[in-house]
């Protein structure tokens, strides 16, 4: 098992179940207060947080006194849609008691699945981040149109942290973390300190729980930890409502469940690059250009870039070919092959000028893209 050192952590992800952000009030204040505290102190030392948070349907629940939480689409729904303000309003709250800007981003299942908006949600999210600001991320649930399509927050929280290529998810409820058996029946159960994701004993151990609000449960927290760590990120189960577990997390005290992903981070992007996407096109690039990224680690810029060939939409895959036509690299492009054709060999601040707009300053970033 590797050494635990969250706190030299560059991205983290938080997923907030609503047994944790609430009591029987409503949003339970003492605990916005502490995770604003802690999260603030994170901040200032260079560390990026992205919060997954469950309760915008309790919320809205609790305002249109509905007791019992229903099971119809639209009645959810509604629920959602008034539960979100209150919501976004709490964390907005909680963090200006720090001087910290939140911002709310409500995703969809399509947003990380289509490559041109998987793009766009990784751009903004990543943007927000690097302005120290915490984004609130939700299931937009009022637009979904079968269920709710991620299922529960575990799994979005899982995706946000593929999408940002997060060192940790930490999964905060109202258990320790993950148990030999259910703790709430069996008070002999014990807790599972550390594991690996694929590790076949997480499913003889893990049992399906609900509550009145919430959904999933420590089953779809593993499945959610093993989602995460096809990209090198990290899980910790622990209990959200303990005020030093935050603390403890960052001064890399030991917390809850440790569940490590076998997969180091950028082993865990080259397998997903090279081996689960089909190159779309290809970008000749000048030795500067070529030097850049093999030597230097820097993003590809449309001034190196010397010819483009093939058809491809922004958000596919190119092969990067340097000037002795060797493949020296693969990554996911930020503009359309018809665009990188205008745009190539001019200086980023042009782009504009050109293209009418800017998607980003580089053809591809040095985060979408790996070395062959």
């Amino acid at each position: 098992m590797k050494k635990f050192k969250f706190s030299e952590s560059k991205k983290i992800v938080i997923k907030i179940g609503t047994s944790t952000i609430t009591n029987n009030l409503g949003f339970d204040e003492e605990f916005l207060t502490k995770l604003s505290s802690e999260v603030s102190g994170w901040l200032d030392s260079g560390i990026g947080v992205v919060i997954v948070s469950s309760g915008a349907v309790f919320a809205g629940l609790k305002k249109l006194k509905v007791e019992v939480k229903p099971s119809t689409l639209s009645d959810l729904q509604a629920a959602a849609a008034v539960g979100q303000m209150d919501l976004a309003q709490a964390y907005k709250d909680a963090f200006m008691q720090n001087k910290k800007i939140a911002a709310q981003v409500l995703l969809t299942h399509e947003d990380l699945s289509d490559r041109k908006r998987y793009l766009n949600a990784r751009s903004t999210i990543n943007n927000l981040i690097g302005r120290g600001v915490v984004p609130i991320i939700n299931e937009n649930d009022t637009v979904s149109t079968e269920e709710i399509q991620f299922g529960d927050n575990d799994n979005l929280a899982a995706m946000v942290a593929n999408l940002i290529e997060a060192d940790y998810l930490v999964l905060l409820t109202d258990q320790e973390g993950l148990f030999s058996d259910d703790p709430t029946i069996n008070k002999n159960a014990s807790l599972l300190e550390k594991a690996f994701t694929d590790d076949k004993q997480l499913d003889l151990i893990a049992k399906k729980t609900s509550s009145a609000y919430g959904t999933g449960g420590m089953a779809t927290k593993i499945e959610a930890a093993r989602r995460a760590s096809l990209s090198g990120t990290h899980t910790i189960i622990a209990n959200g409502k303990t005020h030093e577990t935050l603390f403890k997390l960052f001064n890399d005290k030991s917390v809850g469940t440790f569940l490590e992903s076998r997969l180091e981070k950028k082993l865990a992007k080259k397998k997903w690059l090279a081996d689960n996407l089909r190159s779309c096109g290809k970008l000749i690039l000048d030795e500067g250009a070529s030097l850049a990224l093999l030597d230097k680690g820097k993003s590809l810029l449309p001034v190196g870039v010397l010819k483009v060939e093939g058809k491809f939409e922004r958000g596919e895959v190119v092969i990067c070919i340097d000037h002795m036509g060797k493949e020296i690299a693969k990554g996911l492009v930020n503009y359309s092959s018809d665009e990188s054709k205008k745009i190539c060999g001019i200086s980023s601040n042009e782009i504009k000028s050109v293209l009418g707009f800017v998607n980003e300053v580089n053809i591809i970033h040095r985060d979408n893209l790996v070395i062959l």
